[in-house]
C-alpha cells in the first residue's frame, strides 16, 4: 500500500504546488526556465501514476463494500462521459463551454464510475482520494480565479468529434483493461 500511497500524495502535492505555494512554483520557472520545470512536473506526475499503477495492482482483495449487482452498465456509461470531460476543455464543439472545470469533472465522474464497480480497500482509496483532489483543486482555483470567461461555443460538429473520439479512446481504455485482466463488460452486471 506503500507505493499507491506515496503515488498520490506525490500527484496531490505536484498539482497543488502552484495553487498552495504560487512564489515557489514562480521561482522554480525563473531559476530553471519556464519549459524545464514543466518537465520537472511533468516527471513527477509521470512517476506518481507509475507508483499509483504499481501499487494498485500489487495491493490483494480487501473488501470494504459490496458493490450493487448491475451497475456495470452504469459505470461504462459513466466512462464514456467521463474520457468527453476530460477532453472538452480542449475540443471546438459547444461542449467547451458549459464547464468550467471539465478536466476536473472528469476524474470525478472517474473515480465514481469506479467506485460503483470497485469495493475494495485499494479501490476506495485511489478512485475516493482522486475524487477529493479534484473537489479541492475546483475549490483552490475558483477561490483564486473567481471571475471565469466563459469560452464562446463552437460548432456542434466540434462535439460529434469529441463524442467519436471519446468512443475511440474508451475503447481504447477497455482494450488495456482487458490485457490487465480486469475486463469492463463483465464486472457487477448480473
Amino acid at each position: 500500500m506503500t507505493l499507491l500511497y506515496l503515488g498520490i500524495a506525490i500527484w496531490i502535492l505536484v498539482h497543488f504546488f502552484k495553487r498552495i505555494a504560487p512564489e515557489a512554483r514562480s521561482g522554480m520557472d525563473r531559476a530553471m526556465g519556464q519549459g524545464p520545470a514543466k518537465g520537472v512536473i511533468a516527471v513527477l506526475l509521470v512517476i506518481s501514476i507509475a507508483l499509483m499503477v504499481i501499487g494498485y495492482r500489487a495491493e490483494p482483495y480487501d473488501p470494504v463494500y459490496a458493490p450493487i449487482a448491475g451497475m456495470g452498465h452504469l459505470n461504462n456509461l459513466l466512462m464514456i462521459a467521463a474520457v468527453m470531460l476530460l477532453g472538452a476543455g480542449s475540443s471546438k464543439g459547444k461542449m467547451r463551454s458549459w464547464f468550467r472545470h471539465p478536466m476536473l469533472l472528469g476524474v470525478i465522474v472517474w473515480s465514481f464510475a469506479h467506485l460503483l464497480v470497485n469495493g475494495d480497500y485499494a479501490s476506495v482509496v485511489l478512485f475516493g482520494s482522486m475524487a477529493l483532489w479534484a473537489v479541492a483543486e475546483i475549490i483552490l482555483i475558483n477561490r483564486a480565479e473567481p471571475t471565469w470567461s466563459r469560452p464562446e461555443p463552437g460548432p456542434i460538429k466540434g462535439d460529434i468529434r469529441l463524442f467519436v473520439i471519446s468512443l475511440v479512446l474508451y475503447a481504447i481504455i477497455a482494450g488495456i483493461h482487458i490485457a490487465l485482466g480486469h475486463n469492463p463488460f463483465l464486472g457487477t452486471y448480473a
